[in-house]
């Protein structure tokens, strides 16, 4: 214990002490060449053999193996508790056969941009503590500003994933609009049934759980119905009440679809509503031209949120949202504090902290930057387009197998299933099914229910996904189906 009355000398031996000990959290150049070795060794072996593992393995780890153990082990040792207790259970994301839920990505050149974002511990928090972070950040929003036509003077923010920008954009609206107090039950806000569930997460965390909500009707192919949400908000604002926000999807979870956003920024246009577009997995295929008609009207959106960690490949822990009102996302995020005074510049760029919940911020921006900046733009757009190719694909070998399957999709998402007498039967036949995939494990995929119909989704969406990768499912797919 550290009192007062200490001589220099004794001070100066205890901390002589106490560096021969924390040293240790500065491995010298020899320990470092050591560590990266086996961390080279191990992450090339795994991606090297990933094609040939399962991507889906029922179990838990091993019951205290990841217990902290104070006294410390060899990085050896934990590698090859990793491999065993966390590598080796539940999905595999960084495989190509993650055709379930949304997969996100992983690319090799993002773990070397997060590796030098975590050695230099760039803060990119304030613009005053990194200008060189928050202005490579900043380049990445205004990127993405000209891939969906919003505004030069938008504001954005690179977040951890679409549930902090939902909640941002969302903030945004309310605040706008200032939903508070009295105003929220007689407030309304029209989405799709088919809406994420960070979205109406995100209502409640922002007190707005009272306010009316409206959803709106779907057509055959699962997207709003405009003309049933201009009849809502007609008969909403004759009934005294008060509809503030419009909620749409560019490539919705459960089937992809992306609603008419022209036609809803048209109709939100004309009753001033804010409109938000959540382009979470959806988003980037704007970058192919084939979908890009489809995307026609993401520029009238208020707020629009888009994850590269979905349709760019990246690391999970990478989000964006982009927003056209400076006043209304900075009311509940801007702030002072006298600790803070020396980063008041009027002269400097409005930090990342200004705008979003988050103060401490990871430099999450390196790993998105450096990959774009290294392989170009081309490989992601091929990739995305790949990816339509192979839902195609897949649809039409489970089509010549006697299998029904939804509408052609919008995007990479669709849905498929074995056809029965009757849907009871049906429903109990397809979960049969699914119970078998998930056993067999090869490739990994989810289901859902639509209209009461038990239905086998998949998401092509990862960058590791091929032709064979489809192979090899279709193969599973025929081995469960003979186990029926």
């Amino acid at each position: 214990m550290i009192q007062n009355h200490h001589s220099i000398d004794q001070l100066v031996e205890r901390l002589q002490q106490l560096e021969q000990v924390s040293e240790a959290l500065e491995p010298s150049p020899e320990k470092r060449e050591q560590y990266l070795g086996q961390l080279s060794h191990y992450a090339h072996d795994f991606i090297d053999h990933l094609h040939e593992r399962i991507s889906f393995k029922k179990g838990h780890p091993t019951p205290g193996s990841l217990a902290i153990n104070e006294e410390g082990q060899s990085f050896e040792q934990l590698l090859a508790t990793y491999a065993q207790e966390v590598e080796q259970y539940g999905i595999k994301p960084a495989s190509g056969g993650h055709l379930g839920y949304i997969p996100g990505g992983g690319i090799y050149a993002s773990s070397l941009g997060d590796y030098l974002a975590d050695v230099t511990n760039e803060y990119a928090g304030i613009y005053f503590g990194s200008p060189g972070a928050v202005t490579l950040e900043e380049e990445l929003l205004h990127w993405m500003k000209k891939v969906f036509d919003f505004p030069k003077e938008a504001m954005g923010n690179l977040t951890s994933g679409g549930s902090i920008a939902n909640l941002i954009a969302l903030t945004a609206a309310r605040d706008k609009y200032k939903i508070k107090s009295a105003r929220i039950p007689n407030s309304v806000i029209y989405l799709s049934p088919q809406v994420h569930h960070c979205v109406t997460k995100a209502i409640r965390i922002i007190g707005l759980e009272d306010v009316q909500i409206r959803y709106v009707n779907l057509d055959e192919r699962f997207r709003i119905d405009a003309q049933h949400l201009e009849t809502l908000i007609e008969a909403d604002k004759t009934a005294g009440l008060n509809p503030f926000l419009v909620i749409a999807s560019a490539g919705t979870t459960d089937t992809g679809a992306v609603d008419p956003l022209e036609a809803i920024g048209n109709i939100a246009q004309k009753h001033k509503l804010w409109y938000h577009i959540d382009g979470a997995y959806g988003g980037f295929f704007i970058l192919v031209d084939e979908k890009k008609p489809m995307f026609k009207g993401v520029e009238m959106a208020d707020s629009l949120v888009i994850d590269p960690h979905k349709s760019l490949f990246l690391p999970y822990g990478t989000g964006a949202v982009l927003i056209k009102d400076k006043e209304a996302l900075m009311h509940s995020n801007h702030y002072t504090a006298n600790y803070m005074q020396d980063t008041i510049n009027d002269t400097v760029p409005i930090s990342p902290a200004e705008v979003s919940p988050e103060l401490t911020k990871h430099f999450r921006g390196l790993r998105m930057w450096l990959p774009l900046q290294l392989h170009g733009l081309a490989p992601f757009v091929a990739c995305l387009e790949e990816k339509l190719v192979l839902t195609s694909y897949f649809r039409q070998r489970l089509v010549e197998e006697g299998f029904q399957i939804g509408p052609a999709p919008d995007l990479s998402v669709s849905y498929f299933w074995l056809p029965a007498n009757d849907l009871e039967t049906q429903n109990k036949l397809n979960q049969q099914l699914m119970e078998a995939i998930h056993e067999d494990g090869s490739v990994f995929l989810s289901s859902t229910s639509l209209d009461g119909k038990f239905v086998i989704r998949m998401a092509i969406l990862a960058f590791r996904t091929k032709q064979r990768t489809i192979d090899k499912a279709m193969e599973m797919i025929l081995r469960a189906k003979r186990e029926l």
